[in-house]
């Protein structure tokens, strides 16, 4: 599909959520933040002391700046009457999932199956379903960048990644 195709389709889509709701959510996600960040800054001192400023100190004032600009945000958000324009339409969330699970799921598996199994299976599979590239040139394109990876960690670098049973299988 095309980039013209992408949009032209897009103007048909409806949306997944509005800006004005997403401003909302943002706007108290990041004053959680900020409230979390003072909170904290506080409890390990956040004033000056005889030799300088404490550790919480500066940290605990970006977290005031954050805050109010979190409440400027929210307010803005909840007292605008404009319609509420569309911050993702369905096709384009869809295809941000497309390569958003995937991606989560190469994470949760690179625990258990190791960096290399993940990457091999991740890469194979973004080249045969997103890109529709055959079976079999993205299964050695996968074989080859794994193979490589591994070859420049593991053996050149030495640096200690992630391993799963079949690195310990062939003693690594």
């Amino acid at each position: 599909m095309s980039i013209e195709n992408t949009q032209a389709d897009s103007t048909d889509s409806r949306a997944v959520v509005g800006t004005r709701s997403m401003d909302i959510v943002v706007s108290l996600l990041l004053l959680g933040v900020a409230l979390l960040l003072g909170w904290d800054s506080w409890r390990i001192g956040m004033s000056w002391a005889d030799d300088g400023p404490q550790a919480g100190y500066f940290p605990f004032y970006l977290s005031v700046m954050m805050g109010a600009a979190s409440v400027y945000g929210l307010v803005r958000a909840l007292i605008a009457r404009t319609d509420d324009r569309p911050f993702v339409l369905r096709e384009a969330f869809a295809r941000v999932m497309q390569v958003f699970v995937p991606t989560l799921l190469f994470c949760i598996v690179t625990q258990f199956l190791g960096l290399y199994v993940a990457s091999f299976v991740l890469i194979a599979g973004f080249m045969w379903w997103i890109g529709r590239i055959s079976a079999w040139a993205s299964l050695l394109t996968a074989f080859l960048f794994t193979a490589a990876m591994f070859v420049t960690f593991e053996v050149a670098f030495d640096v200690i990644m992630p391993k799963g049973p079949l690195e310990a299988a062939f003693g690594f």
